[in-house]
């Protein structure tokens, strides 16, 4: 995974609650092999595209200047419904990098660490705020320091955010849980040196 730290890029609001993962990815798109790099093709597919194929102008990510954003931003219960790790992919492979709501799925909220995609958690008044501030100001940039824990909005305003140490651990350096077990592979045969030791 490529490590997360700072990111300022434009954002795309996404102004419906209770967001499932089959809106975020369909189920009949699920055995596609993320290697073939078209997951992110799939993304939001029956929100995005008609039947025939062609693309619904009235869905934000086929309007400019939101085809390009990194940044999503949601309403509350984020990612809720099925615990696919697809959705996340897709989100991942299309381009974005974070997720901010009021709230996500905890099952999707755990897969963003998995998959160094970051999901910021502000309070649901900072969120309409930022909505709104999409009104007025659309494909205005959003700013994300990770390692500070700060949000900073397009009319420059800045919100601290709460995040999983271990999450945010993760996503700094660029690892997943297996990754990081592997850069303890040091105090780990140590450990087991100390404890044959103890036990022969």
């Amino acid at each position: 995974m490529t490590p997360f730290t700072h990111l300022a890029a434009v954002a795309m609001p996404l102004a419906r609650p209770n967001l499932d993962t089959d809106q975020i990815i369909p189920s009949r798109f699920l055995s596609r092999d993320r290697d073939d790099g078209t997951m992110g093709e799939v993304l939001f597919r029956d929100l995005r595209f008609t039947a025939e194929g062609g693309e619904r102008p009235e869905f934000v990510l086929n309007q400019e200047p939101y085809r390009t954003a990194k940044i999503i931003v949601g309403e509350r219960n984020f990612g809720c419904g099925s615990s696919r790790e697809a959705a996340v992919w897709a989100l991942y492979d299309y381009g974005f990098r974070a997720a901010i709501a009021p709230s996500f799925g905890d099952i999707f909220r755990n897969n963003c660490f998995k998959n160094g995609l970051l999901p910021v958690v502000l309070p649901r008044e900072a969120v309409e705020t930022l909505m709104a501030q999409f009104q007025a100001m659309p494909g205005g940039a959003v700013s994300i320091d990770l390692p500070a824990q700060i949000v900073t909005f397009p009319d420059g305003a800045t919100h601290e955010f709460d995040i999983d140490p271990f999450g945010k651990e993760c996503l700094v350096n660029g690892v997943d849980e297996l990754g990081y077990t592997l850069t303890l592979r040091d105090q780990i045969a140590a450990f087991e040196n100390r404890y044959g030791r103890t036990n022969a």
